[in-house]
C-alpha cells in the first residue's frame, strides 16, 4: 500500500485493475465513463498490456469472451446503454464458464436517457439482463476507495468461480474525486500463477506444462439432455456463490433502532448523512448497505429487524428496483416503504430525513 492520491473514480478503478493483473481491456467510449477508457488507453501500453477501442460494444464484449477463454485477466467498461448492448456476450461468457470483469458507470435511462448518475440498472445487473439461466456476481461501491478496491476483488471472484463479475458504479462515483490508497501491484510470480488457469484454451499445447491443454470454450449445447446437465451445473455454482459471497455494511444498527433503511451505492452515502443528523436529534435509525447486490444479503436485513423497528425504508435512485429484494427479505414481517429519485437527480439528506420522519 502506498500513500493516498486524489483521483477520479473512473481513473482509480482503471489503475486498480492494472495493479490487479488486468492486461487486456476492450471497450467503446460513452459518457460518464470515458475517463476510464482514456486512462486504460494511456496506461496499458506502459505495462505491456493490450488496449483496443473496439468498433462497438458488441465487438468489445466478444473480444472479452476470447481473451477470457485464453485464461487472461480481462475487463471491459461502459455506461448503461452500452452495457445493454453487451448483454448477449455476457450471457455467452457466463454460459461458457469464463471469468471477466465488467464495469457499469450507470447513467439516467431508459433509452439514451442522460449522462447524470442513476441506479436504474439494478434489475439488469442482478436479474440477468441477457437470456437464459445465468447470474452475474454484482458489487456495488459507495466511495472512490471502494470502487478501486473492488477491481482486485472482482478479478479474484471471477477467477474463483469462472464467472463474469459486475462493478455497479454510477456517474457520480465515476466523476467525483476522493483520496485513494492503492494495493500493491501483482508481481511476476503472481502473473506466473495467473497464467496457469486450468480451463484456458491454448494454441500451442506443451506436454511439459500440464496446465495448458486444448480445451473447448463453448456455450452451445444442441442436445437438450447435455444442456440440462450444463445449466444445472451452473445452478450449483450460483448456489455456492450465494452461500459464500454475500457482503454488506451495517451502519448504526442497534437495539434502539426505530427504523431500518436499506440503500446501496451513492444513495447510501446520502442516507448515512441523514441518519447522523437524526441520531443527534434522538431518533435512532439503522442502515443495511448491500455491497454485493447479487448475491443479495437478505439475512443481514432479517437480523436487523429487532422488536422496536416499526418499518423498513428503501432509498434508491430509480423507481423502485432493489425494493423487491428487500420485500422478499422482510417477508411480510414489517411494512416496506420506498423513496427514490430518477432522471439523474440525487436526493438530499434533508429529503431523506423528511421521508424517515413521515414513516416513523
Amino acid at each position: 500500500m502506498g500513500e493516498k492520491v486524489l483521483m477520479k473514480g473512473n481513473e482509480a478503478v482503471a489503475e486498480a485493475a492494472i495493479r490487479a493483473g488486468c492486461r487486456l481491456y476492450f471497450a467503446y467510449p460513452i459518457t460518464p465513463q470515458s475517463e476510464l477508457i482514456e486512462y486504460m488507453a494511456k496506461m496499458m501500453p506502459k505495462v505491456d498490456g493490450t488496449f483496443v477501442q473496439a468498433e462497438s460494444e458488441l465487438a468489445a464484449i466478444n473480444m472479452v469472451y476470447g481473451a477470457a477463454g485464453c485464461g487472461k485477466r480481462v475487463m471491459t467498461s461502459s455506461s448503461s446503454p452500452g452495457i445493454s448492448l453487451k448483454q448477449e456476450g455476457i450471457s455467452y461468457i457466463a454460459g461458457a464458464n469464463l471469468p471477466a470483469v465488467i464495469v457499469n458507470v450507470q447513467r439516467g435511462g431508459p433509452g439514451l436517457g442522460d449522462i447524470q448518475p442513476a441506479q436504474g440498472d439494478y434489475f439488469q445487473a442482478t436479474k440477468g439482463g441477457g437470456h437464459g439461466d445465468y447470474r452475474v456476481i454484482t458489487l456495488a461501491p459507495s466511495s472512490v476507495q471502494e470502487f478501486a478496491d473492488m477491481a482486485s476483488l472482482a478479478f479474484d471472484l471471477a477467477d474463483k468461480y469462472r464467472n463474469p463479475v459486475y462493478i455497479l458504479s454510477d456517474g457520480l462515483l465515476g466523476q467525483m474525486m476522493e483520496p485513494v490508497e492503492f494495493k500493491d501491484a501483482k508481481t511476476e510470480k503472481d502473473f506466473e500463477e495467473l497464467d496457469k488457469q486450468h480451463f484456458a484454451w491454448c494454441m500451442h499445447s506443451n506436454q511439459d506444462e500440464p496446465n495448458h491443454h486444448h480445451h473447448e470454450i463453448n456455450s452451445l449445447e444442441i442436445d437438450p439432455k447435455v444442456l440440462e446437465k450444463h445449466v444445472e451445473k451452473l445452478g450449483e455454482k450460483y448456489n455456492e456463490i450465494e452461500k459464500n459471497e454475500k457482503r454488506w455494511e451495517e451502519y448504526n444498527i442497534n437495539e434502539e433502532n426505530q427504523m431500518v433503511c436499506v440503500s446501496f451505492g451513492t444513495a447510501s452515502r446520502v442516507v448515512k448523512s441523514a441518519i447522523d443528523t437524526l441520531q443527534e436529534a434522538g431518533i435512532s435509525v439503522g442502515l443495511i448497505r448491500p455491497i454485493t447486490v447479487w448475491p443479495y444479503p437478505s439475512e443481514a436485513i432479517q437480523k436487523a429487524l429487532n422488536d422496536k423497528v416499526k418499518k423498513v425504508m428503501v432509498f434508491e435512485l430509480n423507481l423502485g428496483q432493489m425494493v423487491e429484494d428487500v420485500k422478499i427479505a422482510v417477508n411480510g414481517k414489517l411494512p416496506v416503504e420506498f423513496f427514490g429519485k430518477v432522471g439523474g437527480i440525487v436526493f438530499t439528506p434533508e429529503e431523506v430525513q423528511e421521508k424517515i420522519k413521515e414513516n416513523l
